[in-house]
């Protein structure tokens, strides 16, 4: 189920989250995720979300819930998430560095500063509203599918981006803002897949276990990742490891 606006190769969402469960053994759904720039671009019959909470926490509402809605900047709980995400200006202690630096993450405010100014973000303002949706049920296109799962559902998605050119796959995270920034803002951004340790946060409030990572895939590639993952999946070196 997909409007076709915006995306030249139709992508069959409901088939491509099957595959996806079945393959890595997920626990709970794919998450469909897209920035909206203007109220025009929210598909007519989403509901609004009726709380404040975090965008991770959002995440798992569609994850787990199989929850459809889409959020404004007031129902942004966190600053750090509604920042990275477009919606709002960054915060003043946010970028200074005092607020990690009081949360006792980072050995000096001049530590925290380095990290903040590399953390990937849309500008404030660029972002009118986050839309989400278990990727089976996505009545939009998707921009970033967000997968919370094991390291081993992620050495197969890993071993799947690979699979045709082959190379290193470079990951970019710091322990911070992980569903926010590291899955969804920066996969947007550079249009490459992004592994994350998640957060104290996500995993706090989002319900990603001990166990779990976090990963963003841009969309568009998920046709050759899937068919990739078949492959994969059922190779023989791929037994051994299997759960």
């Amino acid at each position: 189920m997909s409007m076709t606006s915006g995306v030249k190769i139709p992508v069959n969402y409901t088939e491509a989250a099957e595959n996806l469960k079945k393959l890595l053994k997920l626990s709970g759904s794919p998450v469909a995720f897209r920035f909206a720039t203007k109220k025009e671009e929210i598909p007519e019959g989403m509901q609004k979300l009726d709380k404040t909470i975090r965008h991770c926490t959002m995440i798992g509402l569609a994850r787990k819930e199989g929850k459809i809605f889409y959020s404004l900047s007031d129902n942004h709980e966190c600053n750090g998430g509604a920042w990275s995400l477009g919606l709002r200006e960054i915060t003043e202690t946010l970028k200074n560095g005092d607020f990690y630096f009081k949360l006792g993450k980072f050995d000096s405010s001049a530590a925290c500063k380095r990290t903040i100014d590399r953390v990937a973000h849309l500008n404030p303002g660029e972002t009118y509203a986050t839309l989400y949706a278990p990727l089976e049920k996505a009545p939009f296109d998707p921009q970033v599918v967000v997968i919370v799962a094991s390291p081993w559902a992620m050495l197969k998605l890993s071993q799947s981006t690979l699979f045709r050119v082959g190379g290193r796959i470079n990951a970019e995270f710091s322990g911070i803002q992980s569903v926010c920034a590291d899955a969804c803002a920066q996969t947007y951004l550079n249009g490459k897949v992004n592994f994350s340790l998640g957060c104290d946060g996500s995993r706090k409030f989002s319900g990603i276990e001990d166990g779990e990572m976090v990963m963003g895939i841009p969309a568009e590639i998920l046709p050759e990742l899937i068919a990739a993952l078949n492959v994969v999946a059922a190779a023989p070196g791929s037994k051994p490891g299997a759960k």
